[in-house]
């Protein structure tokens, strides 16, 4: 039955929507002040694995991170706002696509950070992959984001072929 379901229910981008919010604090810093860039791997990779369990329905395995884009620094003492969404689902694994944005209180500035895609695969009960629901994306950039997906698949299947 729920193999069944998995291959009629559709649903759209805004259902698997999940945002985090992290406070950096001194065990999370380097000795510059600056966020550590396995810290932030973590609460990505923890972000996007939620939007793809809201999104499946199950539990979900990170699969493969294709890249994550440091772009500025996140300080000591800056709020980090982890925004993740299913970008596409296939048949057992989707795309995750994490925004990262930290904002300084104090300063009154918050920013882009960092951006990062994630392949997740969703599991049974026996820890095999399982079929997902679809995804129907519904604005502009829930469309072009669902288009770019299939294109990174393409990338990353070639790549693997190629190892």
């Amino acid at each position: 039955m729920a193999k069944q379901q998995a291959k009629t229910k559709i649903r759209t981008v805004q259902d698997s929507i999940i945002t985090m919010t992290e406070l950096v604090l001194p065990q999370h810093t380097n000795q510059l002040g600056n966020l550590l860039g396995g810290q932030l791997m973590h609460w990505i990779d923890i972000c996007a694995a939620l939007a793809a369990a809201k999104h499946s329905r199950r539990v979900c395995v990170t699969a493969s991170v294709d890249n994550i884009d440091f772009h500025l620094p996140i300080k000591l003492g800056d709020v980090v706002t982890l925004k993740a969404s299913v970008n596409r689902a296939f048949n057992t694994s989707m795309e995750v696509g994490v925004k990262v944005f930290a904002e300084n209180f104090s300063k009154h500035k918050d920013f882009h950070t960092n951006s990062a895609y994630l392949t997740f695969v969703s599991v049974g009960e026996n820890g095999k992959p399982i079929k997902t629901f679809k995804i129907t994306p519904e604005t502009d950039d829930e469309k072009r984001r669902y288009k770019d997906a299939l294109e990174r698949r393409r990338v990353r299947l070639l790549s693997r072929k190629k190892t």
